[in-house]
């Protein structure tokens, strides 16, 4: 289920699911640029005879027809817009490094859905159709997760997957075990800052029970039996709604009982809250052992469940932890639709499913503070943990110094003498283009990318946006030419792919 992991995570199920050049006279165009250790004014030239932006296979592969991934070869067309960044990011696959943070999370959460009940499905391959991607999940066709803004596109027919779902139906269909849980790296265009990354891991899990299986078709008995046998808690359960509330958290009347659905709530919430305490179990043990926890940290675990909408389970709830002093968003999860597994060819079936981001936990667990170490392959990062070794906090190597860079820019507005409907029209801007543009020139040498400024013009109402992009190298300091260098670049090619006019 893509339900996992804070309210990030879930807009995936909401509002998140979420190119012509423009001619340029030969003027030159000045920007001012502020450095943590240099400030200086930089004068840059723009491209005289800029190509169109987003060329259909430009970002693919400089306008060839066959895009390679993984040793395999992909027709390109217009829908291509998985840049070369992101295609080299495929065969990391950190969820199955063995002593990553991110692979030793997994482990720690798969500890708690054993065998033989549970199968564990870790090496799906991350290029899926768009149907297995959208359509099978029932996605409308116009869900703005299908745009090309949200998703890397391979080709009209295939993406790389945005959501461990992309193989929930197939899991459902092959029909191996009573439950599973499945973890993977997933890809979606976003915000450059350092908890969000264009490439990270989810992992989730699904749990049914067959009406063909239990004495007398009797689903609530069967439960909560098999609730009787899970692990006891002594956490603090804050959870004072309903589990079926007519409006805000339905019951599937025409497929589901009350009874069977309070039973399968209760597995579902008492499953989780025992993955809770094993995850901050091991997080306050390295906290209290490292000495950096709030004074809070030795209290007792407590946990609140609070009702959510997630368009494939009803009815759905988040998870939340009381950790250090606030309250952490967790985890989704709920009831699975019946129409799904009806679709998927086991209509005798039902059951709950959960999803959870394994980056923000890992991130949480060994007290790392930026998500671009992940993909470090610095020993000085990776030496610090191990399968055979307590879970213990990340200790940083260095704080190299940042250095700060504005860029500003009008976008053309609809009624431009250069024509309308084009990106860089303001109807038609987003900024998880400027994002990629900024991923494609700097890469992980950028720490953070934020909108400091935006008006619109009192006379022509164009639209002008200002960014501050902080330059910072997680592995060493960054010298004030090559930062130059970099964003000079980061200008000229939002002039190319945008079209945008540099202010």
């Amino acid at each position: 289920m893509q339900i996992s992991g804070g309210r990030r995570a879930f807009k995936l199920a909401q509002d998140r699911w979420s190119a012509t050049g423009v001619r340029w006279t030969r003027e030159t165009l000045k920007a001012s640029y502020i450095c943590s250790n240099c400030r200086r004014q930089s004068t840059v030239a723009a491209p005289q005879n800029p190509s169109p932006a987003w060329s259909d296979n430009q970002i693919a592969s400089a306008g060839a027809s066959l895009l390679s991934i993984n040793g395999h070869d992909y027709q390109a067309d217009s829908w291509t817009n998985v840049p070369p960044n992101i295609i080299s990011a495929v065969p990391r696959r950190l969820h199955l490094q063995s002593s990553h943070p991110i692979a030793l999370t997994r482990h720690l959460i798969e500890s708690r859905f054993p065998g033989p009940n549970f199968k564990h499905y870790n090496n799906f391959s991350p290029i899926v159709t768009v149907a297995q991607n959208f359509d099978s999940l029932g996605f409308p066709a116009d869900h703005p997760g299908r745009s090309r803004t949200d998703t890397y596109y391979i080709n009209k027919d295939t993406c790389l997957r945005t959501h461990t779902s992309a193989h929930e139906a197939d899991i459902f269909r092959a029909d191996e075990s009573l439950g599973y849980t499945i973890s993977a790296d997933v890809y979606r265009r976003d915000a450059i800052d350092r908890s969000h990354y264009p490439v990270f891991h989810q992992m989730e899990g699904a749990r049914l029970w067959d009406r063909r299986e239990v004495s007398g078709g009797e689903i609530a008995k069967a439960v909560w039996a098999d609730v009787e046998r899970l692990r006891k808690h002594d956490l603090k359960v804050e959870d004072p709604n309903p589990t079926i509330h007519e409006e805000r958290n339905p019951l599937q009347a025409k497929f589901h009982n009350a009874e069977e659905v309070e039973a399968i709530a209760s597995h579902l919430k008492r499953s989780l809250e025992d993955v809770v305490v094993e995850i901050f179990s091991k997080a306050k043990e390295a906290t209290l052992a490292n000495g950096d926890g709030k004074g809070d940290v030795d209290e007792p675990l407590r946990v609140r469940w609070i009702e959510a909408y997630f368009p494939w389970t009803s009815p759905s709830w988040e998870l939340e932890v009381f950790w250090q002093g606030d309250w952490l968003e967790l985890l989704g999860c709920g009831i699975v639709k019946q129409d799904l597994l009806n679709n998927s060819g086991v209509p005798t079936k039902l059951g709950w499913a959960w999803g959870i981001g394994l980056d923000r936990v890992a991130m949480l667990l060994y007290g790392i503070p930026d998500i671009r170490l992940f993909w470090s392959q610095d020993e000085r990062f990776l030496s610090q943990f191990s399968f055979d070794q307590p879970v213990s906090r990340f200790v940083p190597f260095s704080k190299y110094p940042a250095c700060y860079k504005d860029v500003a820019f009008w976008l053309r507005s609809s009624s431009s003498s250069a024509g309308g409907g084009v990106r860089s029209n303001a109807q038609d801007f987003h900024e998880n283009d400027v994002m990629e543009i900024v991923r494609g020139v700097a890469g992980d040498l950028v720490e953070d990318v934020k909108l400091v400024d935006q008006f619109s013009h009192p006379q022509s109402g164009r639209k002008s946006f200002c960014y501050r992009i902080n330059y910072r190298s997680l592995e060493r300091t960054l010298k004030n030419t090559e930062v130059n260098k970099l964003h000079d670049t980061v200008r000229s090619e939002l002039v190319r792919k945008m079209g945008v006019e540099l202010r």
